[in-house]
């Protein structure tokens, strides 16, 4: 996707790394993401555009619309990402104008007022990066919960290994404080160095801030007080740290470098941060966001605790026990995971279409093949069918074309309309009569395949609603296929419903149909379809356990293709479908009218209870 990041910054800030380490992750996932911003201080591999959102006039703010509106469009912007009030409010409009979806993600508490009550300006979603930020603009400005997320800093643990005191307790205690030395924060700074200035056993390292502000100046005197000003190697001066004062990704990164870390930001002292008070750490941002509109500080116990910081460094388990917290809130991949899918998600609903995956079983050639269940087409339907894909510039893709992150090009507007033509079961049909006609078109499709069947057991051999005894495609007909460039695809043993058998029954369905598969073909199987679309949590579990990279259903599943991989929906072709419904059913549109359908329904059953 081309994704747009929105700042307002004019000095280092957390929300501009945030910005950042997203841009850079997207980025090696191969989407393509700008950043505008007043100024840009971290590196970097996004491209940077200035636009001066602080510059708050009303002749200034249309013109920093125009500028949005001339950037979105051309370089194809399909999602704005803002990270600001003030880039939030221009990002908003110039969506709107766009028509293409804008997130807002918000670092810090709000303030309450009849103007940011009206226009939240926060997007479809709000992402928020702690709980008592949610828990304010919920209450505060009556955000709607359910469009209101909580997604943590995402931080490269790679980039912070775990390196925990490895010297002695010494009488010298050093410790770094970091962060920004103006407004809130260096008010904070100020408070710490009050405290530690009668103490000349503890060497502080003040790290941040361009200038040291006035009220700072007398610290300067002092030979255990050093201000470093702005670094680039925070990593190599915390690991040279006793104790960590700081707060945001300040902690974060502290916790996760092993180091012992006093949480203190621009609302909150938290002191010592131990496994017993973590989570409500996490829930102020560490210090810097309180829900209400006051501030909790008290430093009379600052001396005492950097001391027990100290001691604490020498028990490098309970280190690691919060390094373990730390990575499991704010680990960048899962982060960076969520965001991307969320991007996928309001980008297909507000354009209403998604890549189809249309589900076929059999083609049949006459009457005299036709079954008794409603699982076939007839050749000459199929053939419309695709001529209709073709005539309107659709192009077939299989997983195979979508491995390894293929999928996020299905936004592309450089591609032609994709479409998946899925079957299931591998009936001779799908050889003998939908193979000559995909051949015809240049098309492509999955089928999927029972490794413990040569005929359709599951249904011919019932005794209440026996179907006629079908046979599947031999060796030869799938290698055939195959070299042609037809996916080929697992779908268990024996055709079970798995969710209604016992789980190791389902392992052994599941895993032993892959294994025979692939040894059979000399190829991997990495797709997957569960029979019936009968499926549940520990079904899934066993699939993703097994190495399947996808998974479909039938009925189920989210409209949004990337939403869950392992669980993905399918739109079902039957023989009485009319070329009008086949053309709505490939559109991309026809999910969201099911959707809806499925939830009218719903409603009825609910009320009629």
């Amino acid at each position: 996707m081309n994704v747009l990041m929105a700042l307002s910054q004019r000095e280092l800030t957390g929300a501009e790394v945030y910005a950042a380490t997203i841009a850079d992750e997207l980025i090696a996932r191969g989407h393509k993401v700008l950043i505008v911003s007043d100024t840009l201080t971290v590196k970097t591999k996004a491209q940077f555009i200035s636009i001066p959102f602080n510059q708050r006039f009303l002749p200034k703010r249309v013109k920093q619309v125009r500028q949005m509106v001339q950037i979105i469009k051309e370089h194809d912007i399909q999602v704005v990402h803002s990270h600001s009030r003030a880039s939030a409010y221009i990002s908003s409009l110039a969506c709107a104008l766009c028509g293409i979806p804008h997130i807002a993600s918000i670092h810090g508490r709000q303030p309450v007022h009849k103007t940011r009550a009206l226009l939240k300006c926060a997007g479809a979603v709000s992402l928020c990066v702690c709980e008592s930020i949610r828990n304010q603009i919920i209450a505060d400005l009556g955000f709607a919960p359910e469009r209101t997320l909580i997604i943590r800093n995402p931080v490269n643990a790679s980039t912070f290994a775990f390196n925990p005191p490895s010297t002695p307790l010494s009488s010298t205690l050093k410790v770094a404080l970091i962060g920004r030395l103006s407004g809130p924060k260096g008010w904070v700074v100020g408070q710490v160095l009050a405290q530690v200035a009668s103490h000349p056993e503890i060497e502080i390292n003040v790290i941040g801030g361009k200038d040291i502000p006035s009220e700072l100046q007398p610290y300067t005197q002092y030979p255990h007080i050093h201000f470093l000003g702005y670094r680039d190697d925070i990593p190599e001066l915390m690991a040279q740290a006793d104790v960590v004062i700081g707060a945001g990704r300040v902690g974060i990164e502290a916790l996760l470098r092993g180091r012992p870390l006093i949480a203190v930001g621009e609302a909150r002292y938290h002191g010592v941060v131990t496994p017993d008070n973590i989570a409500e750490v996490f829930g102020t941002n560490f210090g810097d966001i309180l829900s209400t509109k006051e501030c909790q500080f008290n430093f009379d116990h600052l001396i005492a605790d950097l001391k027990q910081a100290q001691s604490l460094g020498q028990d490098h388990n309970l280190l690691l026990t919060l390094r373990t917290q730390a990575l499991k809130e704010y680990d960048a991949t899962p982060i960076i995971d969520q965001i991307e899918r969320l991007y996928s998600k309001v980008y297909v609903h507000k354009l209403k279409r998604e890549l189809p995956v249309i589900m076929y079983h059999r083609v049949v050639k006459d009457e005299s093949e036709k079954g008794i269940h409603g699982t076939w087409v007839e050749a000459e339907r199929f053939r419309a069918h695709l001529q209709y894909l073709k005539d309107h510039g659709y192009e077939t893709v299989t997983f195979d074309d979508l491995r390894n992150g293929g999928y996020r090009k299905r936004f592309d507007h450089n591609h032609k309309k994709w479409v998946m033509l899925t079957f299931d079961d591998g009936y001779v049909d799908n050889y003998t009569t939908a193979f000559p006609l995909l051949k015809e078109f240049g098309f492509k499709a999955v089928i999927f395949l029972l490794s413990h069947r040569d005929y359709n057991a599951w249904d011919a051999d019932d005794q209440e609603h026996p179907e006629k005894k079908l046979p599947l495609m031999s060796k030869e007909m799938v290698e055939e296929m195959a070299a042609y460039g037809i996916e080929f695809g697992a779908h268990t043993k024996t055709h079970p419903r798995l969710a209604h058998i016992p789980l190791e029954q389902a392992r052994d369905e599941i895993f032993t149909c892959k294994a025979t598969l692939e040894e059979k073909y000399g190829r991997p199987f990495n797709t997957f379809a569960y029979p019936y679309g009968d499926l549940n949590e520990a079904v899934k579990a066993l699939v993703k356990e097994a190495g399947f990279d996808f998974a479909v259903a039938t009925d189920s599943g989210d409209i949004v293709f990337d939403a869950d991989l392992l669980q993905i929906r399918r739109i079902a072709i039957f023989p009485k479908n009319s070329m009008h419904t086949f053309k709505r059913k490939a559109s991309g549109y026809y999910n969201f009218i099911k959707l809806r359908r499925e939830e009218r329904q719903k409603r009825k059953a609910a009320q009629a209870h």
